[in-house]
């Protein structure tokens, strides 16, 4: 793989490890402030709000200014952001805090196009690799992630958590300086591209930005839920923060390790068939927590959970390359992190109401039409998808 792919995987790298960071430490710490139960995944809903908003600038933004620009500046906004959880947790400003998460997600939703700028910079047979060796940069984020969480817990004394967010200070600037060292071209549209463009309604009806987009969407938003609600549940039964961290981090080296190898079982087996096997996953997951809370039913479902969101998660993201021409990738990219990370928002936010509210096991029963409706989604369109494409040949 090319020097430029191995840079943004380690930019991914740091900004997962930053996330896994975020994910282990902001619903405790929503925990703490809120003072009312139902608001406890707040800060982590804000944060995806802001992942949320900035997915169709982002994309919009790099086309004018270029891929690496905009990683700079969605860097600048992620440091601004932690600086203001460090002062809000300080000062013990649950508002604030939300506030400073919001930023953060700002500059995730930036990042969240490394996996796009890889594509851009390799090989037009290296896609699927390239992808999944940017997203392979997780792997550095689940051992650092959790640990960089538990280590940094009370390092600041009475402000808990406040060492997590110097941390993520540390990793978005580490990331300033990988990025000045990487070479991501700038292609200006010519005329003829910019007329020859399709309408945007048109490039998302195609039966395979649907397939790509939706299972996206139910194995971003599935995995979300019940990663988000893992530390408040294994709380609740009794388990220290480092068990909860240790869970964690195993999941999130079932989402990213496998990306080592994800990319060429998409060329041996076909993007569909990974895509099945990535939601079999998922069940066997939901069955596990349904099994038992023991600490082993967390571990075992967590983990299976990381893998089954790898499969399907950088498969939607090869089929979704595969729907667009070059000219169209700014608006068909901010179009699919748009209706993707606004439905991962819809989840964070209702994460800790529904561990709250009708508690761990109901929401695993929650997940399984959604992981069925993806199955029945991939069979039906992604069928249609065959059909069509056997017919124009």
């Amino acid at each position: 793989m090319n020097r430029n792919v191995f840079l943004l995987s380690i930019c991914q790298a740091l900004l997962t490890t930053g996330n896994i960071l975020l994910v282990s430490v902001v619903a405790l710490i929503g925990q703490s402030l809120a003072s009312d139960p139902a608001m406890t995944t707040f800060p982590v809903a804000t944060q995806f709000i802001g992942l949320m908003v900035a997915t169709i600038p982002a994309s919009l933004i790099m086309s004018k200014i270029g891929r690496k620009n905009g990683f700079y500046l969605g860097n600048s906004v992620g440091i601004t952001g932690a600086l203001v959880c460090i002062y809000a947790l300080n000062e013990q400003m649950f508002s604030l805090f939300s506030l400073g998460t919001f930023l953060l997600g700002i500059g995730i939703g930036f990042g969240t196009l490394y996996r796009f700028a890889a594509v851009e910079v390799c090989a037009e047979d290296q896609k699927s690799r390239a992808i999944s060796f940017v997203m392979a940069g997780g792997v550095i984020a689940a051992v650092i992630g959790p640990q960089l969480a538990i280590q940094s817990q009370h390092l600041f004394g009475e402000a808990e958590f406040t060492g997590a967010f110097v941390g993520l200070l540390g990793l978005y600037s580490l990331a300033l300086l990988m990025l000045f060292f990487t070479h991501i071209p700038h292609v200006e549209k010519t005329a003829a591209e910019l007329t020859g463009q399709r309408p945007l309604l048109q490039i998302i009806s195609q039966p395979a930005f649907l397939v790509a987009v939706i299972v996206a969407m139910v194995s971003y938003v599935v995995m979300n839920l019940l990663m988000t609600a893992t530390p408040l549940a294994m709380a609740r039964c009794g388990y220290e923060f480092a068990s909860a961290a240790n869970v964690i981090e195993w999941h999130v080296l079932g989402m990213f390790v496998p990306s080592f190898f994800t990319g060429s079982l998409i060329s041996r087996f076909g993007i569909h068939r990974v895509m099945y096997a990535g939601a079999v996953f998922m069940l066997v997951c939901i069955a596990i927590n349904l099994a038992g809370v023991s600490e082993w039913h967390f571990w075992a479902a967590l983990l299976l959970l990381g893998v089954g969101w790898n499969f399907m998660f950088i498969s939607a993201t090869q089929l979704l390359t595969e729907t667009y021409r070059p000219a169209e990738k700014a608006k068909s990219q901010a179009a699919n992190e748009f209706l993707v990370f606004s439905m991962v928002t819809l989840s964070a936010l209702s994460s800790g109401w529904l561990e709250a509210e009708f508690g761990w096991q109901a929401m695993n029963w929650m997940m399984l039409p959604l992981v069925l409706w993806a199955v029945s989604v991939i069979f039906f369109i992604g069928k249609q998808r065959s059909a069509q494409t056997l017919t124009s040949g």
